[in-house]
């Protein structure tokens, strides 16, 4: 810039130019236009000369300002000076500013341009942190993550940030970093959480035509944008609680080809320098929540691979022990029957001695206790085809308790049930389930300690009615609550490990579930949910 600048000049191309400048005549500033007069905080008025101007520096800056400005004040050219200079402005931040002198319109006049000279280092700093951002945003494995690390990132370059998260046609509030003066006023404004509030896209067109365009919108007047529209009553409590000459930008955010949300950022910092590294910074963020979802997506197919892999040994495991125990059933009953038939007719007679009807009782009890094997491995491997009609699961446990309390084969612990007044009755197979409830009440008063407590309760819940059973024994800690309901599967030494398996089988027959698992207190708690 070599050349006098036209008197025109003033009165259009410089007061519009957003770069702060001024017009020196000898040390007296002539002129300023407003983006000198908002970095500084003068008035439309106020003219300082260059030694009230100098205030405005450092003391590096003021070693060499004040010979210039005494060198201007007697005519004689400036001496040279450093590259680029800082300044402290009205909002508090200092400034790095490159100068750049020109001959004014007159010969005594002299044109000095601020340009800012930290823009670049700006910008590589915010793509460098934006980079090393993305790299930690591809670590995470649910999208909450993945927007709180990115709205915690875009906020520590010192700008206010949101995001606005798509839901059909409407538009929320996620994760966001702003004044809490201004959340406090939207809340008051809605009447409600700002993260509760769903916006209709008709009422954000700017963001619908993001998402839609997809691209990014820089805005120079963050405030005027605002005025278009909220009422002016919010928009004059916003731009009191922000920084004048706020700038904003709406940058799209899409997982794979659907919209997603806009990364809304604002600052007095923001330039269309900046904001190209803030969009691509979107594109990155949907590209996290991506390979978020892609994740989810595998674990899920790995889970359902896993559940058929665990559904497939079951059936062949099943199936081998089907076979198994159809050989028991023809080789064991049948002389386990001839061994109780010996046995009834020995204990009618009389010539027996005290050993010797010892001994015919205890044949008894050990043939009566293969013969629950046998039955027991049946019911474990007989196909299950349930015939429902209504019944009462509080009633089943009734029986089950008046079957095994007092057996003198089983401990006698105190057993508290609780069934609730508004558990209704549930279509099921009522031998199959007396089954079921039969041996997991067994299985629980098996694992007691004398003196120790089983606690049944029936309840009504939301996917239909819970039997829960809980005891004192030696728990299942450390064990994969799972495995327990395999067959042979042991967690005591004297069990046979098929009665919690049968129970699993009666209650997939009806469609219910069943999970075990570890009481704080000690001891195990098992539970099955039938369905209504």
């Amino acid at each position: 810039m070599s050349a006098p600048l036209p008197p025109a000049s003033l009165d259009g191309l410089l007061p519009a130019l957003p770069v702060p400048l001024f017009v020196l005549r000898g040390d007296q500033m002539v002129f300023t236009n407003v983006a000198l007069r908002t970095l500084l905080g003068l008035r439309d008025d106020e003219l300082p000369t260059l030694l009230e101007f100098c205030a405005r520096f450092g003391p590096e800056e003021r070693a060499w300002m004040e010979p210039m400005c005494q060198a201007l004040a007697r005519g004689e050219p400036p001496p040279d000076q450093p590259a680029w200079v800082r300044v402290h402005g009205a909002d508090g931040r200092t400034h790095l500013l490159s100068p750049l002198t020109a001959p004014g319109r007159v010969p005594e006049e002299q044109l000095v341009l601020l340009l800012d000279a930290e823009g670049g280092d700006a910008v590589r700093t915010l793509s460098t942190m934006l980079v090393s951002t993305s790299a930690e945003l591809l670590r995470c494995r649910d999208e909450a993550s993945v927007l709180e690390l990115a709205v915690e990132a875009v906020h520590r370059q010192g700008f206010y940030v949101s995001v606005m998260l798509l839901e059909g046609d409407s538009l929320r509030y996620g994760p966001m970093r702003q004044e809490p003066e201004s959340l406090a006023a939207a809340e008051r404004l809605y009447g409600q959480g700002v993260h509760e509030v769903r916006l209709h896209r008709s009422g954000m067109p700017h963001l619908t035509d993001v998402l839609t365009r997809r691209k990014a919108v820089f805005h120079p007047d963050a405030f005027s944008m605002v005025r278009r529209l909220l009422l002016p009553e919010v928009a004059d409590s916003i731009q009191r609680i922000y920084a004048p000459g706020s700038r904003a930008l709406d940058a799209p955010i899409f997982v794979g080809d659907e919209p997603y949300g806009v990364l809304a950022v604002q600052s007095t910092t923001l330039t269309p320098a900046n904001a190209g590294p803030l969009e691509l910074f979107a594109q990155l963020i949907g590209g996290a929540l991506e390979n978020v979802r892609h994740h989810r997506a595998a674990e899920a197919r790995l889970a359902e691979v896993s559940r058929l892999q665990n559904e497939l040994v079951a059936i062949e495991r099943l199936t081998a022990l089907g076979e198994a125990a159809g050989v028991v059933a023809h080789e064991v009953r049948n002389p386990l029957g001839a061994i109780l038939n010996t046995v009834a007719v020995l204990k009618r007679e009389p010539r027996l001695g005290p050993a010797g009807a010892s001994a015919v009782e205890m044949l008894e009890e050990e043939a009566i206790r293969l013969e629950d094997i046998v039955r027991d491995l049946l019911d474990a491997v007989r196909p299950l085809e349930p015939r429902p009609r209504p019944v009462s699961l509080g009633e089943l446990v009734h029986r089950a308790l008046g079957q095994l309390q007092g057996r003198p084969d089983l401990p006698s612990p105190r057993v508290l049930f609780d069934e609730a007044p508004d558990v209704p009755e549930l279509p099921g197979d009522e031998t199959l389930l007396q089954l079921a409830v039969t041996h997991l009440v067994r299985n629980a008063i098996q694992a007691s300690p004398s003196g120790g407590t089983v606690r049944v309760a029936v309840r009504r819940v939301p996917e239909g009615v819970s039997l829960g059973v809980e005891d004192e024994g030696p728990g299942i800690a450390g064990l994969d609550p799972q495995r327990v309901f395999e067959p042979f599967f042991l967690t005591r030494a004297n069990g046979r490990g098929l009665g919690l398996a049968i129970v699993r089988r009666v209650v997939h027959a009806h469609g219910g579930k069943v999970r075990a698992g570890a009481r704080p207190e000690g001891g195990a708690r098992f539970e099955l949910v039938l369905p209504l």
